[in-house]
């Protein structure tokens, strides 16, 4: 799986996901400030999953049509702390071999996953 992480993805968990050799960029690296539509158009391009705190990509990506990617990751909890982050995320990594095609929802007691329309695909 690709990753692509969003500006609010810590940076410690980013690093965490790396070590573990997941291939993640970064939109802090990459291009910051950019809008959320070009965040989504990018994940479509590049066939990245997502990774973000942002609530927005829900509207973004289901009522609008928006490009999806390769999936999106709304983590919809907040960390006790950046190493927290990071494990959450490689446990989140670790239990779902293929998060492509998908809207997976994270939270602190379960991950919902649902499929995103191939309709709304990039």
């Amino acid at each position: 799986m690709r990753f692509l992480a969003d500006e609010n993805f810590p940076r410690p968990a980013l690093l965490a996901l790396r070590r573990a050799n997941w291939d993640v960029l970064s939109i802090a690296g990459q291009r910051p400030g950019i809008p959320d539509e070009e965040v989504a158009a990018l994940c479509a391009e590049q066939e990245r999953i997502l990774l973000t705190f942002d609530k927005d990509f829900g509207e973004l990506i289901f009522p609008r049509g928006l490009p999806s990617g390769s999936g999106v990751v709304p983590f919809r909890l907040l960390p006790e702390s950046a190493d927290e982050a990071a494990e959450i995320a490689l446990a989140l990594v670790q239990s779902q071999p293929n998060l492509a095609g998908v809207f997976c929802v994270v939270t602190r007691d379960r991950i919902r996953i649902c499929s995103l329309n191939p309709g709304f695909a990039g």
